[in-house]
Formats: structure tokens, sequence, C-alpha cells
């Protein structure tokens, strides 16, 4: 029997966006059982960001797998009695609704602890609770606005700032509501009593810029924007080659400096060059450098200087877009994909990153919309014409 971690442990989300979803589908891929609370008719907005999933949309795909998804109407008083009685048999409440909203449910931590002392609650908000930005609308790109992501990431020119690629502040404060309710439940196993975790976006980027912000420590320039090279390390970065490509590499010290002039660039000369006998020294000099780095690679593929540095033994990287990362050879040897179904069909997934000698992922369907509203209800104990009812009340 694959027995997992989390396997019995119940988690009722009112979760849409990122944040919450990545969190919960996390929990799902550890056991869980995670019931996804849906509105009516539209479900998580996340369902309609794209089209590109065979129609379903790429966010949410990523995000959902492994969940039942119960279509309630929150606003309706006899939903809100069928969110009761889940909680009865809840282990973890998720929510990322607007700042103040599940409070006005009553749902709030102080108010359910009350009812289900082993009952622990996650909220995730962009600001967290209390302070002036409380009630401020908070999305990924606007929190990496705020948490100085974008004023070291980009190009050098003010207008030449860039935001990552994907939704890094979404994933941050995911990952903390995640650990932090594992935490929660290995503190309950000591105590018997729930507890509530509280993360805010903003709080979960700013730790992720700890080394920019030390870097900048009382008042010292902060690391300026270099694109995909690196501030304060060169040569480290992406370097045109001579078939049209690029190859990513680091430099980290002198010993890999020596080899990388020596092995890879073939002008061992450069060693001693007085502008470059430092990491310092190869920063501040960086434009010099760059120029003949890229000299000596314009007669070079790819490959043939990936070769030299492996040989050299410098870090190195292909530069993929995203075809590449389906096809990588490193994801495909370690059998990292799975089939996982879906509204669409069958789709494929990868296992998560953490792999243990003990169990295996659970990896089960992306749901539709209520797909499990029936089942969930014949499970509480409500018969047919109960459901119909609760359908013609518009609850679920």
């Amino acid at each position: 029997m694959n027995l997992r971690p989390l396997d019995g442990i119940t988690v009722i989300s009112l979760e849409h966006a990122i944040a919450a979803p990545f969190c919960t589908r996390q929990l799902a891929d550890l056991g869980a059982r995670v019931i996804k609370i849906e509105r009516p008719g539209a479900g998580d907005f996340a369902r309609g960001y794209d089209e590109r999933v065979r129609g379903m949309a790429s966010h949410f795909v990523w995000t959902n797998r492994s969940k039942e998804s119960l279509a309630l109407d929150l606003k309706q008083e006899p939903a809100q009695v069928v969110l009761e009685q889940l909680l009865e048999r809840a282990d973890v409440l998720v929510q990322n609704l607007a700042p103040g909203a599940a409070a006005r449910m009553g749902l709030s931590f102080e108010t359910l602890r009350q009812r289900f002392p082993r009952l622990i609650v996650c909220d995730i908000s962009g600001y967290g609770e209390g302070g002036p930005y409380e009630q401020k609308k908070a999305y990924d790109l606007l929190i990496q606005s705020e948490s100085g992501f974008l004023s070291v990431t980009g190009g050098p020119g003010a207008e030449q700032m860039a935001k990552a690629g994907c939704s890094i502040a979404d994933i941050s404060a995911g990952m903390y509501a995640y650990s932090g309710i594992l935490s929660a439940l290995l503190l309950r196993e000591r105590t018997g009593q729930g507890s509530r975790v509280e993360v805010s976006m903003l709080e979960s980027m700013a730790e992720w810029m700890g080394f920019p912000m030390y870097y900048a420590f009382e008042g010292q320039a902060q690391p300026p924007r270099a694109g995909a090279a690196h501030a304060t390390i060169y040569p480290y970065g992406p370097f045109p080659v001579g078939d049209g490509g690029s190859v990513m590499l680091g430099v980290q010290n002198e010993r890999e400096w020596q080899a990388f002039c020596t092995q890879v660039l073939r002008q061992p000369e450069l060693a001693g060059d007085t502008r470059f006998t430092s990491t310092s020294l190869r920063v501040a000099n960086r434009d010099v450098l760059r120029a003949l780095i890229v000299e000596a690679f314009a007669d070079l593929t790819a490959e043939q200087v990936v070769q030299r540095l492996e040989l050299a033994q410098i870090a190195n990287a292909h530069v993929n877009d995203m075809a590449g990362l389906w096809q990588h050879p490193q994801l495909a040897a370690r059998d990292g994909w799975r089939e996982i179904g879906s509204p669409v069909g069958s789709l494929p997934a990868l296992l998560p990153p953490v792999r243990s000698s003990a169990f295996v992922a659970r990896m089960d369907p992306v749901p539709a919309l209520g797909e499990h509203t029936q089942s969930l209800l014949h499970e509480l104990g409500y018969t047919p014409h109960d459901v119909q009812r609760l359908h013609q009340q518009g609850a679920v």
C-alpha cells in the first residue's frame, strides 16, 4: 500500500487564482483530501485565464490536480450549512479571499476555534492583517513591484525593468502557506490544538529579497539591474555563440577563472591580466571582458562551447525555451512525467520536485467545476431530493 504523509487529512479551501491553489495542490500531492469550494456557474476565476490546454486554463491545470470541486454559493444560508458540516470533518481551512471577506462570513480563526478547536486555519493575503496596506489590492506583478524585485530585475535603464516570467509572488506565498500548514499539523500532534497560519505575499517576497536587501545595507547601493547576467559576479550569464544560439555560464572563483581562460577561451594570458584578476575587477571591466568572450565564441557552436566548459568544470546551461523544457532530457531520464485526467482528457504532468523513498505522490485528475458536488452532499447525508432543493435555491 502506498501510504502518503497526509492520507486522512481533509482540507477545505476557499481559493482562487494561484497562491492558495498552489498551496493546496501540494497538500494533495502528499495525500490530503482537498475540497475546493467554487462559485456555481463561474468557479475559480483562474479557470478563465486562458484556453491553452485544449480549452482549459494553463494556470488552473497546473495548480488544481487531485482536488474535488464543490459548487457552493456561500451567500446562501443553505450553502453555509453545508460548509459548516464540512468543517466539522476538516483538519485545515485555507482561504485567499479579499481582505476581511472570510471574517465577515464567520470564518476567522477566532470564531472557528470555538467550535472546531483542532482546525488549522490558513489565511493568505497580499499585505497581511493590519497596517496601512491591509485593504490594498494585491496582484502578483504589484507585489513584485512593492517588494523591490523589479528594481533589481531587467536591464540597466529605468524603462528596462522586468517582471519575472512566472507568478513568483503567488508561488512564494503558496510555498510558505504549504510549509506553514505542515508545521501546524506537526504542532497539533503535540498539543491537540489547531492554530492559525497567516501568510502575506509581500512578506514572502521580502524574505526572498534578503540578499539584495543586505547588499544595500545602511544605504549602500543596491545590486544594479543586469539583465540575465549576475549583478555582482562576472562572467556569469548568457553569451552569444557562432551558430546563433546562446550559452549560459558562471565563473565563481579564481580557480575557475584560470580554467576558463586556459581551456575555454584558450587565451591563458588573460588569466594574469590585471583588469580581471578578481571578481570585483571583472565586474568593473565587464564590457571589455564581454567583448573578448563574444569574440572567442564567434566561431563556435553552442555545443562546442558547452563541451569546453564541461572539460574545464565550469558551470553552464542551455538557454531553453518552453519547448526545450517540455523535451528536457533530464526530466525524461528521471522518469518525471505522468499522465493525469482532466475534463479535456489525459494530460502530461510532472511529479513534484521532492521525491520520497517511502511513497509516490498523488497524481489525480483536474476537476470540472462542481464535479463532486453531488457525491460530497451525499456523503454528508443529503438525499437526492435535498440536493435538488439546494439546486433550486441556488445554493449549489
